[in-house]
């Protein structure tokens, strides 16, 4: 008995669940990280200028190259390890490193990316942020490390992995242009664990950074749509006007249609992914199962505070965006019912004037036919006497006498005919 054949992606397809693995760290280390992103049609962009990045960036330190076709790598590349990934919309490169400086969060250890590489980037810097882990120490001792490091009002700690280590972050950019990040670790964590819990601090800020690109067409779309809908509310109320041309009406509401559709289309990716992004970061927060630290805001708190009401105000405007246009269909439906209302009277009232016109015409069309009768008569009978009066004289009958005679006998023969005629012409 043969042996039953595989589905063609079947090995992909299951190979795929295991090919981004999280990094094994320890403490003391860092994590250099990197998010590019193309600043427009970043979905369809020429994806081999990503892989040629990054391969350009493997040379540099005589590292060996993914394979064809691949979206992920992981691998040294001279004292660090480097993992990159692809995609659908940036690509992330995060460098880890063992040990730290005196300098908590140095902008050198940045220098892992080289000057010239980053600026022959395919894309533009969405975000980046400098990860440093050290092991645990007294909880006094974290809190004067943290308010140095960070700016209380935004700072953000929390206890994570069931104690395993202390997470922190403010989300604010430091002069030299990264996010700053800190975790302290307990000494008896695994360092997969380790690596786990770094790997969720850089996606919650990926996420976090894509996810507000919506409110930042929001903002671009606001004004428009306000003025949109101040003209959409003007033009309904225009419709109640009898005076009002309609055609005119209906012929500017379906513009205001096509226009309110065309930003639907446009903006419809993104707010998409927008839902998309948040809804990850609400995951990678809470796959991290925050317990609070010192009475600190955990980072599920400051992005209730700060991140949910961006995400909130961007499904409002979408929100908003889809009820202008189903108003504007709505109305253009209503006045279209209208127009369609007032054509059709216009079509009776041309009715009952072309009716109007008809029976005149026939009215008229009789009366030229009896003066038809009268004319032709006229001419028939003097010919008709011309013809008979020999015929009278040995009657004895007189010209006026055989005229008198001829007379209706012709007039009947020519009504006669010409009512023969007025039927063979219906």
């Amino acid at each position: 008995m043969s042996a039953i054949e595989n589905h063609p992606l079947r090995y992909n397809l299951a190979n795929e669940l295991h090919a981004r693995p999280f990094p094994n760290l320890s403490a003391p280390s860092f994590a250099a990280f990197l998010a590019i992103k193309q600043p427009n049609a970043a979905v369809g962009r020429d994806r081999s200028l990503d892989r040629a990045h990054l391969l350009d960036l493997l040379d540099r330190h005589g590292a060996q190259h993914p394979k064809d076709g691949a979206t992920h790598y992981f691998g040294q590349v001279g004292k660090y390890h480097l993992k990159w990934e692809q995609h659908t919309e940036f690509v992330t490169y995060t460098i880890f490193g063992n040990g730290v400086g005196a300098r908590a969060f140095d902008p050198a250890e940045f220098d892992v990316f080289p000057e010239d590489w980053l600026a022959q980037a395919p894309g533009l810097r969405m975000t980046s942020a400098l990860i440093r882990v050290e092991m645990g120490v007294g909880k006094d001792e974290i809190g004067q490390k943290l308010d140095e490091w960070f700016v209380p009002e935004s700072l953000a700690v929390s206890a994570v992995v069931d104690g395993s280590g202390i997470m922190a972050a403010d989300f604010r950019i430091d002069p030299a242009g990264h996010m700053r990040m800190a975790c302290f670790i307990d000494p008896a964590t695994d360092p997969r664990r380790i690596g786990r819990i770094v790997q969720r601090m850089c996606e919650i800020e990926t996420y976090k950074s894509m996810s507000m690109l919506g409110l930042a067409r929001v903002r671009d779309l606001g004004q428009h749509m306000g003025g949109l809908d101040q003209r959409l509310t003007a033009m309904m109320t225009q419709m109640s006007n009898p005076s009002a041309k309609s055609d005119d009406t209906l012929h500017a509401l379906l513009e205001m249609s096509a226009e309110l559709e065309t930003m639907i289309a446009q903006s419809s990716f993104r707010f998409g992914a927008t839902g998309a992004y948040a809804a990850l970061v609400d995951q990678r927060i809470s796959v991290l199962r925050e317990v609070r630290w010192q009475g600190r805001q955990t980072f599920g708190e400051f992005m209730q505070r700060r991140f949910e009401p961006s995400m909130r105000t961007v499904q409002a405007s979408e929100k908003r965006l889809h009820e202008m246009a189903e108003r504007a269909i709505r109305a253009a439906n209503l006045l279209r019912t209208r127009v369609d209302v007032e054509r059709s009277a216009q079509n009776q009232d041309l009715l009952a004037s072309m009716d109007k016109r008809a029976d005149l015409q026939l009215r008229l069309q009789k009366t030229v036919e009896g003066l038809s009768v009268v004319a032709i008569s006229y001419y028939a009978v003097n010919l008709a006497a011309y013809v008979t009066y020999p015929l009278f004289e040995p009657l004895g009958f007189s010209k006026g006498m055989g005229t008198a005679i001829l007379t209706p006998l012709v007039v009947v023969l020519v009504w006669l005919a010409v009512r023969r005629i007025r039927k063979e012409v219906e």
